[in-house]
């Protein structure tokens, strides 16, 4: 399997259509008067979780990878296809923008109704190819997109984002959005291609805080509110990856170079504590640093994902640290090359950390046998169930993807997703689900299953947007899922009011 460089955040119609069950029309079943508070991604205000999957390689409009988004609305109240063909969304139809490569769902303007942010990295910008771009969509209790316009943010003079567009920036390659501890609304916009002066593709993210969403672009040689860790280096590409609590976030910077090893990579992590705007950076990891295991090594890609959740330890009374999870696909365990690991750090409210657990397929009763080219950790999602208890290795889990993982010579790359503790040993309770086991249908050639996972409270989402086309899907499965369990849910094109029509259906999920 060749060399998959994608965000660790995997990460993806024609007018809206609404419909119900098979049939079309009408509106949204008991649609709410007004938006309540506390249900995440809950875009018509109805207190039932909703789900946005997107198909960012859609032909819309006979445009070939324009892109489109699925929206499920939870309680059997319908679905809506989103596309920038769409007059009340910014932009047009254009060959290869991939609308929805990166989704988040956060309350940006605290009126109860979720609000959904769309990453679109490879939007042109008049002239200039790929510079990106990143929309919210507003709920209302008429539906996603239903009420205000759409807030858009991309670089320019007089745009919400500092910085020029320019060619490859990738603004929303990555995004990640939620509440800080203090109820702030956030929202992270990686683009890993920004230039920093003459240095190309050093990377960067720009931070929106607040209601009044004020925006400000920070990268490795920003010192406003501390020194960010490591300096801006070509290939950096850092803002490929976001991970984010309502206490910390992390970003991932895969390219970066380790003295003369390229690609090495690392990661930087932040508290959302802002002086001026900017949030203040607390360290930084990477393979060569003491305490960390692992030699860097040419394109490991520490970085490449990342995971965050809130972890509270025995006797604790409040939940101030976190744990981070550091994806390296490219790997080398031993003699056997990309094999791939997952690293986990507990990060303390100061920014000290630990190296908590080191985890692949070599690890103490995880499941699968390493091999070449398996990309253990390409993709990660983790979930706290119970913030506010202490943290175990039954309410704090982590997903680890394996796009590349094989079964037989037939089955090439079918792909298959780990479910681990993050507390306590990995393998005390290391789940494994597949194609045709586990995952519906047969296992085949380069499904590359574990190239896209999502984590709500209750179900871990795994996208199969690739593969035959009649496995094309999104599952979810309960976070305690056995070793070949099944899903309780599943999203199919033709089913369920989604239109058949698909190219890449749940290559990114929220």
């Amino acid at each position: 399997m060749g060399k998959i460089w994608r965000r660790g955040s995997v990460a993806v119609a024609v007018g809206a259509l609404l419909t119900f069950g098979v049939g079309t029309g009408g509106t949204p079943a008991a649609a709410a008067v007004a938006c309540p508070s506390g249900v995440e991604s809950d875009f018509n205000g109805d207190g039932i979780r909703d789900t946005a999957i997107a198909d960012p390689e859609a032909t819309v409009t006979g445009v070939r990878g324009a892109g489109e988004i699925h929206v499920v609305y939870g309680g059997g109240k319908g679905t809506l296809t989103v596309s920038q063909a769409l007059d009340s969304i910014p932009g047009g139809p254009e060959t290869g923008d991939r609308y929805g490569f990166a989704l988040a769902v956060y309350d940006a303007d605290l009126d109860g109704c979720s609000d959904l942010v769309v990453g679109t990295p490879y939007e042109d910008l008049g002239t200039v190819p790929d510079a990106g771009v990143v929309q919210v969509l507003h709920g209302s209790p008429a539906g996603l997109n239903g009420g205000k316009a759409v807030k858009e943010f991309l670089q320019g003079a007089d745009k919400p984002l500092s910085g020029g567009p320019e060619a490859e920036d990738w603004v929303g390659y990555a995004v990640a959005a939620g509440k800080t501890s203090s109820g702030t609304p956030y929202l992270l916009i990686g683009c890993p291609g920004e230039s920093i002066g003459d240095i190309q593709d050093a990377g960067g993210f720009h931070y929106v805080s607040g209601t009044a969403q004020t925006a400000t672009l920070n990268h490795q040689d920003t010192d406003k509110a501390g020194a960010v860790a490591g300096v801006a280096e070509a290939d950096d590409r850092f803002g490929s990856s976001l991970a984010a609590t309502p206490t910390h976030f992390a970003v991932g910077n895969p390219g970066e170079a380790i003295g003369t090893t390229p690609f090495g990579g690392g990661a930087g992590y932040f508290s959302h504590a802002l002086t001026s705007g900017y949030p203040k950076p607390l360290g930084g990891l990477s393979q060569d640093l003491d305490g960390i295991s692992g030699a860097e090594e040419a394109g490991d890609q520490f970085g490449a994902s990342l995971a965050m959740v809130p972890y509270r330890s025995s006797g604790a009374t409040t939940t101030t640290q976190v744990l981070l999870a550091v994806g390296v696909p490219g790997e080398d365990l031993s003699t056997t090359v990309d094999a791939g690991a997952v690293q986990v750090f507990r990060i303390a409210a100061n920014g000290t950390y630990d190296e908590v657990a080191w985890i692949d397929q070599n690890t103490a009763d995880v499941a699968e046998d390493t091999e070449a080219g398996d990309f253990f950790g390409q993709q990660l999602a983790a979930v706290s169930t119970a913030p506010n208890a202490t943290s175990t290795g039954a309410n704090t889990r982590l997903a680890v993807g394996v796009p590349g993982e094989e079964s037989s010579d037939e089955h090439r790359d079918k792909g298959g997703v780990h479910v681990i503790p993050l507390v306590g040993p990995p393998g005390a309770s290391d789940e494994w689900i597949d194609p045709g086991y586990g995952i519906p249908g047969a296992p085949a050639h380069r499904q590359l299953a574990g190239l896209s996972l999502a984590a709500t409270p209750s179900l871990l989402h795994v996208g199969m947007p690739y593969g035959p086309a009649e496995s094309r899907a999104v599952h979810g499965f309960p976070w305690n899922v056995a070793s070949g369990g099944e899903p309780t849910v599943t999203f199919r094109p033709g089913e369920g009011g989604i239109p058949a029509t698909g190219t890449a259906f749940g290559a990114a999920v929220r």
